[in-house]
């Protein structure tokens, strides 16, 4: 699960070409082709939550289009071979193909209200989700991983064996669910220290370093701009399409 087969998808090829191409358009860092992707991506408009979907998508267990809103409290899911873009308040996520994200919700207000409710934490027990946020504390549990996130950038793969987790910039704290002891503090400025979070690894032993996989700086510039910002990083000339730190 754990290799680069996402990198295969087609739909997801288009988009990181066509980040890859555009996003070096210009002398800006952020700069964006218009002949790519139709216009710069900007802040989603007031009510719009979905910036792009592709294949089969479930909101709430209905079928997605455009127009569909998503709120705090929603579970989206992605069939084979589908993505969704989409952002909520203030943070911005990529579903891939093949998961199931219940947005949880808690009364209060915020930087993420939406309609009296703010995104408390998010559940992925499936899939794939790349997502960033600020100002936004919240928590992130996987199959195998309950993670504290303080408003950052950070990609997730979560299975019920393992999961991967790197934090892209921010801090985060993460924790094996079903070992305390196995815990770690995370402070990245870029993609510094991914994490495998294992459910076998012996107590205090569950989590793992592990390569960068599967989520590229053009992505995440994408997201951060649905959401009217940019990256905390700045690119370089030589921007790359696809993973390939290592570490």
């Amino acid at each position: 699960m754990y290799l680069h087969k996402d990198l295969d998808d087609p739909r997801r090829q288009w988009l990181i070409r066509a980040l890859a191409l555009s996003a070096w358009s210009s002398a800006s860092p952020h700069a964006w082709a218009q002949s790519f992707l139709g216009s710069r991506p900007g802040p989603l408009p007031p009510g719009q939550s979905i910036y792009r979907l592709s294949g089969e998508v479930l909101v709430n267990d209905k079928p997605a289009a455009q127009n569909t809103t998503i709120k705090p409290g929603d579970t989206v899911q992605t069939g084979r071979n589908s993505e969704l873009i989409f952002a909520v308040g203030t943070q911005a996520m990529i579903v891939r193909s093949e998961s199931r994200l219940t947005l949880e919700a808690q009364t209060g207000s915020g930087d993420n209200a939406v309609g009296g409710f703010i995104t408390a934490g998010l559940r992925l027990l499936t899939g794939k989700l790349l997502s960033v946020s600020r100002n936004s504390p919240m928590k992130v549990t996987t199959a195998t991983a309950t993670i504290g996130i303080r408003g950052t950038g950070f990609y997730v793969e979560s299975d019920p064996e393992r999961s991967y987790f790197c934090t892209c910039y921010g801090a985060t704290e993460v924790q094996a669910t079903d070992d305390p002891q196995s815990k770690e503090s995370v402070t990245a400025r870029h993609h510094d220290r991914p994490l495998y979070i294992v459910k076998d690894g012996g107590t205090g032993n569950n989590i793992r370093s592990a390569p960068f996989l599967n989520h590229t700086d053009q992505e995440l510039a994408l997201i951060e701009a649905i959401v009217g910002r940019t990256t905390p990083f700045v690119f370089t000339k030589d921007a790359y399409s696809g993973p390939r730190r290592s570490y």
